[in-house]
């Protein structure tokens, strides 16, 4: 499948395992290539902007939401996510909560739902009608689609916090594919 991929396609799954390794994440997550794409200079990059979702709200947004953990759904069993990482960051020193296992610079494998984009991503690709098509390249665009395919409750929190407006994102994505 990758050989399909633009070269910016492949930059941006090489730089979600940046994203995750910097996040000290142990596996390449869904949220992981969404930032990922936010610093792509293509078209899905540019269609993320257009919608108001840059590298920096994007991290902001994912620190701010409690990273993968669903503040929320703790709220609803009583814990405070807030009151938690204060208390980790009193006793541990700021950002414990974001410190993971290292990586050691190994590779990172990717999770169930980021496996899942690239497939949809795939999907989405073949669906097209042949004028579309192209060679059946994929590009940062394709796997924009990709992401909000599978439909990741944190890249979902991520989107909502920084209002972005979904339904407008696939159609800045459907006009820059027409261009």
């Amino acid at each position: 499948m990758f050989e399909r991929f633009t070269r910016e396609a492949r930059q941006a799954v090489v730089a979600a395992q940046e994203e995750a390794r910097d996040l000290r994440a142990a596996r390449i997550e869904p949220v992981h290539l969404l930032l990922a794409l936010t610093r792509d200079p293509g078209r899905g990059g540019a269609a993320l902007r257009a919608v108001g979702v840059d590298h920096a709200g994007a991290r902001e947004a994912l620190t701010r939401s409690g990273g993968p953990l669903d503040a929320d759904a703790l709220a609803a069993v009583g814990i405070d996510l807030d009151r938690v990482r204060a208390a980790a960051e009193s006793a541990f020193g700021p950002g414990a909560l974001d410190r993971g296992p290292g990586t050691g610079g190994r590779h990172l494998p990717l999770t169930d739902g980021a496996r899942q984009v690239l497939e949809s991503t795939l999907r989405h690709v073949l669906a097209l009608p042949r004028r579309h098509r192209g060679r059946r390249t994929i590009d940062t665009g394709h796997l924009v689609v990709g992401v909000l395919a599978v439909a990741d409750p944190v890249v979902g929190r991520v989107l909502r916090q920084l209002g972005a407006d979904v339904a407008r994102l696939r159609q800045e994505l459907a006009a820059r594919s027409a261009a």
